[in-house]
């Protein structure tokens, strides 16, 4: 196709309304799992090890995070779609020993530029 009549063609429907904006993405953009959340887990008993073996099980999650507070860990998880999102939580939610959980998505993704990641202990 001559790069006349795309442009034609872009300036037509810019015209009309149907295109609205441009946009760029950079690979760095571009995430290999699009749909990225945090799923907080009260554990029930004494079975917190053995809920953190199951879910890095699970190849959606992608880190496994104990903490204080109200929750007992946090899983990062991350997938192609919502459907599997959602396909995960209720996954997880089904494991014997979860007791609750709050999900939260990621919608956007900020690090500060020169910063790595700290190294973990042990």
């Amino acid at each position: 196709m001559a790069r006349a009549t795309v442009r034609a063609r872009i300036e037509k429907l810019l015209a009309h309304g149907e295109i609205q904006g441009f946009t760029v993405l950079t690979r760095d953009d571009v995430a290999q799992s699009p749909v990225r959340g945090l799923m907080m887990l009260k554990i029930e008993g004494a079975g917190a090890e053995r809920i953190r073996h199951r879910l890095m099980g699970f190849a959606q999650v992608t880190a496994v995070h104990s903490t204080n507070g109200n929750w007992d860990m946090i899983a990062e998880i991350g997938t192609g779609t919502l459907e599997a999102f959602d396909q995960v939580l209720f996954e997880i939610r089904q494991l014997d020993g979860v007791s609750s959980s709050e999900t939260n998505l990621l919608l956007s993704t900020r690090k500060p530029a020169g910063t790595r990641q700290a190294a973990s202990a042990g």
